[in-house]
């Protein structure tokens, strides 16, 4: 078989920040957030060029090791073979090491890229075949299902095939960040978790996880209940004790409060009203954001 051909204009994707495991759901519920990346990707006669602004300029590599490169080429790969050459300009604006799923939109960014420079790339490689192939890259599918259809989304393997639903949070929610200034790795991160829980938390955490799906979408007055976790939060504290403390003192004054992916960030997820009021109840060392909810995940968007 021929292998596919190129588009020679340059392709714009813009993917959102996402939250993970949001209290309860560890490793299934996953929220989109209204921070982005963009990336231009343009296909070339020859080599590789990386120009890259914003979170992780001066750390992340800019060869064939850059996750963005790395989830090119396995689109790439799927899609029929690679290009001679690409040209990559990236705007970092979601925080490496925080539990904003940078690496997920770095993965999303780049197998959509792919996908749309590539001319009948949306035949070859449709929708669930990016998210199986985002989960492959990502490990698991929380962070890149929020990532690519945006919404509220519930993931789950099948079979070893990831699968995902998406919802609409409710209007009245809204998100506020509050990112400290040092990373924790997600590596880290799990390895502070037991191999066994007791069965009581257990269960406790599948009826929250279960109320959390009615109180982001229909009843945000249930989020405080609802975002309570008993199975990854405190375990993790020893990597994040000024993030565990941030969230009992938030949860405390009755804020839906939890620690967004691996941590160290904080999500508060506050009534509209109240929300300018939560993002200034951290304190010092802390940058507080109030965000959008992202309603259309990862997007192909025009060049100017």
């Amino acid at each position: 078989m021929a292998g596919p051909a190129f588009r020679a204009a340059a392709v714009r994707v813009r993917t959102p920040a996402t939250s993970a495991n949001l209290g309860p759901g560890f490793d299934a519920l996953g929220l989109a957030l209204g921070l982005y990346d963009d990336v231009v990707v343009r296909v070339a006669d020859a080599g590789l060029h990386i120009d890259i602004a914003g979170e992780g300029a001066e750390t992340v590599p800019r060869d064939e090791n850059h996750l963005l490169v790395r989830s090119l080429r396995a689109a790439f790969d799927l899609l029929g073979g690679q290009p001679r050459g690409l040209e990559l300009v990236c705007a970092n604006r979601i925080p490496h090491g925080r539990g904003l799923g940078s690496s997920a939109a770095a993965i999303c960014a780049g197998i959509v890229a792919a996908r749309a420079v590539t001319i009948g790339g949306a035949e070859r490689l449709g929708d669930e075949a990016l998210l199986e192939l985002a989960t492959e890259l990502e490990g698991h599918p929380d962070n890149v299902a929020a990532c690519l259809y945006g919404g509220f989304t519930l993931s789950w393997m099948d079979g070893g095939v990831a699968r995902a639903i998406r919802m609409t949070p409710a209007d009245s929610i809204v998100p506020v960040v509050f990112v400290p200034a040092r990373a924790v790795s997600t590596e880290t991160a799990r390895g502070l978790l037991p191999r066994t829980v007791p069965h009581v938390d257990a269960a406790a955490n599948a009826g929250r996880a279960a109320l959390l799906v009615e109180a982001l979408t229909r009843r945000p007055e249930l989020l405080l209940t609802a975002t309570e976790d008993r199975l990854h939060q405190e375990y993790r504290a020893p990597a994040m004790p000024e993030s565990v403390t941030l969230v009992n003192r938030l949860r405390a004054d009755g804020v839906p409060a939890v620690i967004s992916g691996a941590g160290p960030t904080v999500l508060a997820l506050a009534e509209s009203g109240a929300a300018d009021k939560v993002a200034r109840l951290a304190g010092e060392g802390w940058a507080a954001n109030r965000l959008a909810l992202d309603a259309g995940g990862a997007s192909v968007l025009p060049l100017a």
